[in-house]
């Protein structure tokens, strides 16, 4: 998608080898014009695998699932970081390492919320080592549902996170895929 990678480049901030940040169209302020291209991307990729909902983790990746799910006309569920006082007794929950926090959280979500009818659609900000993502994936087989795929909207490829989804079985789909992160310089994997 190559209106997300100019973004990238003009207002991504390269932090250091592995850490991009893109705070000023998804992760802290959302550029809601940018994310609805991103959801019509995703729901253009995915619109054949009968996907019934879309599952994403709280909280970056709610901006384009929430559009994705939009531009599908689908239910969006987020998975929680923090068990809320509301939460019934009827959770699923896995624990996910944040590669950016560095620190381990639990993830859950009511178990209510999938059946075993639904195909599910990962979608997610980033993918650098596939934690978030093999985490939503196991709360979903958990509940019994099927994964229907996985998007990405940035991809660290010189990271495992890839490898690591694909030889889990599972289809990943990444509309920015860098290359390499070099003193204030992306490079992507189709240049």
């Amino acid at each position: 998608m190559e209106e997300l990678k100019n973004r990238i480049r003009k207002e991504g901030k390269v932090i250091d080898e592995e850490i991009l940040k893109v705070d000023h169209f998804l992760n802290h302020q959302i550029d809601p014009i940018l994310m609805c291209k991103i959801g019509e991307q995703f729901a253009r990729i995915f619109k054949e695998t009968e996907v019934t909902k879309v599952i994403t983790l709280e909280s970056s990746g709610i901006a384009p699932a929430l559009m994705t799910g939009f531009i599908m006309k689908l239910p969006v569920i987020f998975a929680r970081k923090k068990k809320p006082v509301t939460a019934n007794e009827d959770m699923l929950s896995t624990e996910v390492y944040s590669f950016t926090k560095k620190v381990t959280n639990t993830i859950s979500l009511e178990k209510s919320l999938l059946s075993p009818e639904d195909r599910v659609l990962v979608i997610d900000d980033f993918l650098a080592n596939g934690a978030a993502s093999l985490g939503l994936t196991k709360l979903i087989k958990t509940a019994g549902a099927k994964v229907a795929g996985i998007g990405i909207v940035i991809e660290k490829s010189f990271q495992e996170g890839r490898r690591r989804l694909e030889e889990a079985g599972y289809s990943v789909c990444s509309l920015a895929r860098i290359a390499s992160l070099k003193e204030n310089h992306v490079s992507f994997l189709d240049e």
